[in-house]
């Protein structure tokens, strides 16, 4: 697996380093680039706990296309709403989907009421491959059926992440026909008090950490 590091120039010179991984590729080249967001961090010491961020992000304003075909406006569908919001790719052989079922399993985990108020959101990095169809057939089963699935151009899309500090790569072959997307693997919670993101999960946390944290999230409080 190669990881790429992207760097978010961050306020009074705290730095949020963002790991990229291209899934299913290898440890033969890097590449580092900046995103424009700037945010003060603090937490985040321990595995899977969150980094916080301050001041939260700006939920990215952006249209998309979601799994039924029809447009989908990001910050009208979820405002006012408990959102996680991951980048990746439905080919992706480890980290995507690892990531997807552990947000799934720690959803089940809530009482029903508040699995419905809670919001997760993918993006594909790769939408030339992810159509709305790949999408709703692949979300189900790696994560879960709640979730949303959204696709577009890709320069959108990766304009879209650069505001939340998530690099992405254009999809890549690689010398043996294999196509790598290489993204950051952060999962960007917003708060449903004010739609900031204000709390950023590495590939690292687990299902736990997420059970953990989701009834606070839900309430727009810090885990």
């Amino acid at each position: 697996m190669r990881k790429k590091t992207f760097t978010a120039a961050a306020a009074l010179m705290a730095v949020a380093a963002l790991t990229l991984t291209a899934c299913g590729g290898d440890n033969s080249s890097s590449s580092s680039a900046k995103p424009s967001a700037v945010a003060d961090v603090s937490g985040g010491q321990a595995p899977g706990a969150p980094t916080v961020l301050d001041p939260p992000f700006a939920k990215p304003d952006l249209t998309l296309t979601d799994t039924h075909g029809k447009p989908y406006n990001l910050r009208a569908e979820t405002k006012n709403k408990p959102t996680l919001i991951y980048f990746g790719y439905t080919h992706c052989p480890d980290i995507c989907p690892l990531t997807m079922s552990n947000l799934g399993i720690a959803r089940k985990a809530l009482p029903k009421a508040e699995q419905d108020k809670l919001q997760v959101v993918f993006i594909t990095t790769d939408p030339e491959r992810d159509t709305p169809a790949e999408l709703a057939e692949w979300l189900p089963a790696a994560g879960d059926p709640s979730f949303i699935g959204l696709t577009g151009k890709f320069t959108t899309i990766q304009a879209a992440a650069k505001t939340l500090g998530i690099g992405i790569d254009p999809p890549k072959k690689e010398k043996d026909g294999t196509i790598v997307s290489t993204h950051g693997a952060e999962v960007i919670a917003f708060s449903p008090k004010t739609n900031g993101g204000y709390l950023l999960y590495g590939d690292e946390t687990t299902s736990d950490d997420y059970a953990k944290a989701f009834p606070k999230i839900i309430k727009g409080e810090q885990p």
